[in-house]
């Protein structure tokens, strides 16, 4: 498998799961604009909707869409560390180009920078917890040998994460950049980026260390 089809893959599949992510949230907002709680309903079907979509059609080729899992993708071996920074900028242009075309499919700015300040201890565990599930989640179908169920696992997770978690379950750093581009319901103010950023990381390493000792054989031989 060529990288420039792996790269291609991820760049796409991550603009269409922004798109879904950002586009519902704008339809939300706006089919009902009083009820928030139906809002974050509306947003998160949609998203782990289109997650399984996007899965199932892209993994034969790429289909991490995020940064995290590719870099722990890396640390177990699976991939090079080269062809992991390679993925993750796919990943977040092709974040960012989701963001904007779905501002445009909604009549606004292509690049409206969000305002929503998500910043607080409460939140970035919130992050911590959510990555360190979806990483866990998707290693443990990878070593016990059950790919063909990551895209519902993954999707069902998501799901669940947008209401358990405090932060609504970003988990994804190529998503969370691209956020910044939408003063939507779904948008993050680019001064609280970083912070959620390195909380994924840190769930993600969290994770890598969860997933070796939950898998040990098979992580030794993926490496």
């Amino acid at each position: 498998m060529s990288l420039f089809r792996k790269a291609g893959a991820e760049f796409v599949g991550t603009a269409f799961l922004v798109m879904a992510v950002v586009g519902s949230g704008i339809a939300a907002s706006r089919l009902s604009p009083h009820d928030v709680g139906l809002q974050l309903l509306e947003n998160s079907l949609i998203t782990g909707a289109a997650l399984v979509a996007l899965i199932l059609t892209l993994q034969p080729v790429s289909a991490a869409f995020n940064p995290v899992v590719s870099l722990v993708e890396a640390a177990l071996g699976l991939i090079r560390w080269s062809e992991a920074g390679i993925l993750a900028v796919a990943q977040v242009l092709g974040g960012i180009v989701g963001a904007v075309v779905a501002n445009l499919m909604f009549n606004l700015g292509a690049v409206h920078w969000a305002t929503h300040h998500r910043t607080g201890g409460g939140l970035w565990l919130g992050e911590v917890v959510a990555t360190l599930g979806l990483v866990v989640v998707i290693f443990g179908a990878v070593h016990s040998g059950r790919t063909e169920t990551i895209a519902y696992a993954v999707g069902g997770y998501i799901t669940a994460a947008y209401w358990f978690t405090s932060s609504t379950s970003f988990a994804n750093p190529a998503v969370t950049v691209a956020r910044m581009f939408s003063d939507t319901f779904a948008g993050i103010a680019p001064s609280s980026v970083p912070m959620f950023v390195l909380m994924q990381l840190i769930g993600g390493a969290l994770a890598l260390g969860l997933v070796r000792i939950l898998f040990p054989t098979a992580t030794v031989e993926a490496s």
